[in-house]
This record gives C-alpha cells, sequence and structure tokens, in this order.
C-alpha cells in the first residue's frame, strides 16, 4: 500500500494554479477542496486540473459552510448535497469527503440523511467518505459507532482532531471506538489536536510530541484496516487551517505559526512515518 498526500485548499490564499505549483514541488499528488457552483469558476478549475495531470479530492458542506445553518431541514440539506454532488462530479474526482447532517440532530434523522447521501452517490458512481467534524452527526465517537453500526456501507473520512477536543480528551480512551470503526475508514485528515483544541500550534514542537504519538496510533490502526481490505494506497490531507484553529499572539492578532509550513511538515512527517509503519508490518510478517 502506497501513501497519496493531498494539499488542502482550507486556508491557501493564493491561486489555484499556485496550489497546483505547490503539489508539484512537494511531490504530493493532488488537491483537496469545494468544487465552485458557478459555471465559469467550476470549468476553469477543471481545465486546469487536467492540465496539471494532478488528481483531486472534491469537499461537500451540505446546509451551509463549515458549520450547518441550525434551522436546516432534512431536504435542505440533501439537497445541498445533490446540487453539490453534481457541481463536483463535473470535475473527476477521486471521491468526495462530505461533511453532513448536524451535531443537534436525532440520530435516525442522521441516519436517514446518510442512506440517502450514500444512494444518491451509488447512482453517480462516486464514493463519498463522510467526516468526523463537530458540528455535524458524526461529532463524537459514540454517536459515530452507532451510525456506523446502522449503515454498514458507510465510509468515513476520519479526523480524530475534532473528537479531542469534543471529548476533551485524547482518543485512546476510546481506542474500542477507533478499531470498530477502522473497517469503514476511507481518507485521512492529518490533523493534530490535543483536549483543549483541534489544532496544536505546531505538530513539530516537543512539548505536543504526546499528541503527534496519539494521533500517529490512531493512523496506524486505520492503515492495517485498509491494508486488510485490499486498499493498494491510503490517502492524506495534512489539514492545519485559519479560521480560529491556528492561535494568535493576544493584541497583535500575530499568527504563532506558518499554516503552509505547518501542512508541508507534517506531510513529510507522515511520509517518515508511514515509511516506518510500513516496515514493522512487514518485519512482523
Amino acid at each position: 500500500m502506497q501513501l497519496a498526500l493531498y494539499k488542502t485548499l482550507w486556508g491557501h490564499e493564493g491561486t489555484l494554479e499556485e496550489a497546483l505549483n505547490e503539489v508539484r514541488d512537494a511531490g504530493w499528488q493532488g488537491i483537496e477542496g469545494p468544487a465552485p457552483l458557478e459555471r465559469d469558476a467550476r470549468n476553469r478549475m477543471k481545465s486546469q486540473l487536467e492540465a496539471s495531470g494532478l488528481a483531486y479530492i472534491a469537499e461537500i458542506t451540505t446546509a451551509g459552510s463549515y458549520v450547518p445553518e441550525r434551522r436546516a431541514t432534512l431536504d435542505e440539506h440533501l439537497e445541498s448535497f445533490e446540487q453539490k454532488l453534481d457541481a463536483s462530479m463535473e470535475l473527476n474526482p477521486q471521491f468526495i469527503t462530505c461533511l453532513g447532517a448536524c451535531d443537534a440532530w436525532e440520530e435516525n434523522r442522521s441516519i436517514e440523511f446518510f442512506a440517502r447521501a450514500m444512494e444518491m452517490a451509488h447512482d453517480r458512481g462516486i464514493t463519498v467518505s463522510f467526516e468526523t467534524h463537530r458540528s455535524r452527526a458524526l461529532f463524537n465517537p459514540w454517536v459515530t459507532r452507532r451510525i456506523v453500526e446502522q449503515l454498514p456501507e458507510i465510509r468515513l473520512t476520519c479526523d480524530f482532531s475534532h473528537w479531542c477536543v469534543v471529548c476533551e480528551r485524547l482518543m485512546d480512551t476510546e481506542l474500542d471506538v477507533i478499531e470498530f470503526i477502522a473497517p469503514h475508514a476511507h481518507h485521512i485528515h492529518a490533523r493534530v489536536g490535543y483536549d483543549q483544541g483541534p489544532q496544536v500550534p505546531h505538530p513539530a514542537a516537543p512539548e505536543y510530541e504526546y499528541a503527534l504519538r496519539a494521533h500517529q496510533s490512531w493512523w496506524e490502526i486505520l492503515w492495517q484496516s485498509q491494508r486488510d481490505r485490499g486498499y493498494t494506497q491510503t490517502t492524506m490531507t495534512p489539514e492545519f487551517g485559519p479560521d480560529g484553529y491556528l492561535q494568535h499572539r493576544p493584541f497583535t492578532a500575530e499568527p504563532v505559526g506558518d499554516l503552509k509550513e505547518i501542512n508541508l511538515w507534517m506531510g513529510e512527517e507522515e511520509c517518515r512515518h508511514f515509511a516506518r509503519a510500513s516496515m514493522d508490518e512487514t518485519q512482523q510478517a
């Protein structure tokens, strides 16, 4: 199994061409981000992607942006999903990551959303992987487990940093849940959270090594499951971002780190980590 790294467009302040150049310079495989809803912008993006030869993972947020509109109905979430699904399909994505439903819903409503969204994706011949994300239906480990139990075909984009801040602890206490959902893991967002936040200031900082190593141990569980399922490639997007995730110094609003540098370091570290884990797996075999 090979590791494929993707650059997130979240927090990227330059042009798409600059993002694609950064991917090539880093030796990564593609980009991840939403498809434009405006047709002209979508056509331009499609042309640039095709010219670059790089891969694309589409991102969908239903009924709003990263945080959904609180009063949006199930039908409104599904209408939003279908509109963005069809826009994404025009860009020929490898697959789609979806931040779907709402954390305030009863679980039976969330299950209906996922089941109907999966049916739409199946009709279009595309895999949709639903993200474990705050403010969405998969916002904590226990709810996620119960939903997965009801939907054995669901695929997950695993971002455990969200669970760390929701639960106010590292997920070492919930390894049984991570092991349970591992057979459903399709994609990984590589951000390192800690017990009071979804993003450490820098994953290379020695004071946060405990959090980095914890996340890496959880990702290894997912990688092993993917190997067992016959995956020839695992995908990962380093996803340190802005919008309150990146800490700023008081009074100056000066960022404590550079997102481009942090995500590049995260990708390079995961190349090293994946090589170590693969070697350990080979030796054990």
